[in-house]
């Protein structure tokens, strides 16, 4: 395990290196920065110019949301290589060389692309969130803290579990499916609705069968008094068990491999 880590570490290295190598490494940095404003203009917009909705004010909509990014900005950077897996891997059969390779199939496919940049992503979600928790006035204690970082380590499993599945469904269709992007570069935006306003079946999927309210809206619930204190402890295993499940995918995926011809 220590050598593993070792290891990802050093692909990480890597990888940071051979992008400062480039003049304008820093705007790769600064669109992402941008991208994660423009998205948010609208929201801003809306309730600026309509109000609160109920209940429901600006920054508890804020805080929610930067939750979710923050685990996507994490698992999207360091799990670029499973988006990038169908067509870099699979159809050009450079899978077959990491078959041959004495390391965890996961690491080498994790290890082959990561994209540094997106982390800022991740950098802009812990800014909107710190905002969102003072307009809030919530607590700083160590029980709130140590919530809001299971929810972030939680939702990051419940994410990186999202791009391995993706890849482990590749191994049957031979190339990416466009509908997985609603479950990744998509699924995050559901956390710009207020909960109580969601459809039924849409809150009941993103709770029970893809986590993503059990990752940022219970616990931002449990750190400002929405929802019991309890409620936020079950981000990490509700992330860790769709991780787990996705795994699983990939390995029936890889024992049905057959390479790739000419």
């Amino acid at each position: 395990m220590g050598k593993s880590i070792r290891l990802f570490f050093k692909f990480f290295k890597m990888h940071l290196l051979s992008k400062l190598e480039y003049k304008g490494w820093w705007l790769a940095f600064l669109q992402q920065f941008i991208m994660c404003i423009i998205e948010l203009l609208p929201t801003v917009l809306m309730f600026y110019r309509m109000g609160s909705i109920g209940e429901w004010s600006m920054e508890r909509i804020l805080l929610i949301y930067s939750l979710a990014v923050i685990s996507f900005g994490i698992a999207e950077a360091f799990c670029d290589g499973f988006a990038n897996f169908p067509w870099k891997m699979l159809r050009s059969g450079d899978f077959d060389r990491l078959l041959l390779r004495p390391k965890s199939l996961i690491l080498q496919v994790a290890g082959s692309v990561i994209s540094v940049h997106r982390l800022t992503r991740a950098f802009a979600g812990i800014g909107i969130s710190l905002w969102a928790l003072n307009r809030l006035e919530a607590t700083f204690s160590v029980f709130n803290l140590m919530l809001l970082l299971l929810a972030i380590i939680g939702g990051t499993l419940m994410y990186s579990g999202i791009f391995i599945m993706s890849s482990g469904i590749a191994f049957f269709t031979i190339k990416a499916l466009d509908w997985i992007n609603i479950f990744t570069y998509a699924s995050y935006q559901i956390t710009r609705i207020p909960v109580p306003y969601m459809p039924g079946w849409i809150r009941g999927f993103f709770t029970f069968i893809a986590p993503l309210l059990v990752v940022s809206y219970y616990p931002a619930a449990a750190v400002c008094g929405w929802e019991a204190p309890y409620m936020g402890l079950i981000s990490l295993p509700a992330g860790a068990l769709f991780f787990t499940f996705s795994l699983g995918i990939w390995r029936i995926g890889v024992a049905h491999y057959k390479s790739t011809g000419s």
